[in-house]
């Protein structure tokens, strides 16, 4: 099986070097207010990733879920809690959410399996 971590992070870091190469100042300017907001501040980096996670779920864009779900997987969240963020991502984003949902957990998955935490999973 691919490794869809690495696939992904190829493909965007490779992307975002010649989104950005093209010199745009509202498409870097963008990038920077991205990158900024999710610093920490008056809500830690946890709640603002979580706080994505669902958002894009919602929003149902799997590149943006891979994003967060990594991010939330380096700053330690652990399943139960980005599962019942996600969960609520689909309770407020409906069944249209669903097929979101199933990437997000196999994406999750291949986090753990590739930081040897959580168990295998069928």
């Amino acid at each position: 099986m691919a490794d869809i971590v690495e696939e992904f992070n190829d493909y965007r870091s490779r992307m975002n070097d010649r989104i950005l190469a093209d010199n745009n100042k509202i498409i870097k300017r963008i990038f920077n207010l991205d990158t900024n907001a999710y610093m920490p501040g008056t809500l830690d980096v946890r709640t603002k990733e979580l706080l994505g996670l669902v958002a894009s779920a919602v929003l149902r864009c799997d590149d943006c879920v891979k994003y967060h779900l990594e991010s939330c997987h380096k700053e330690g969240l652990n399943r139960e809690e980005v599962m019942e963020a996600l969960g609520i991502a689909t309770l407020v984003g409906g069944t249209i959410v669903i097929p979101h949902l199933r990437k997000a957990y196999e994406f999750w998955d291949a986090l753990e399996a590739k930081s040897g935490t959580g168990e295998p999973h069928r």
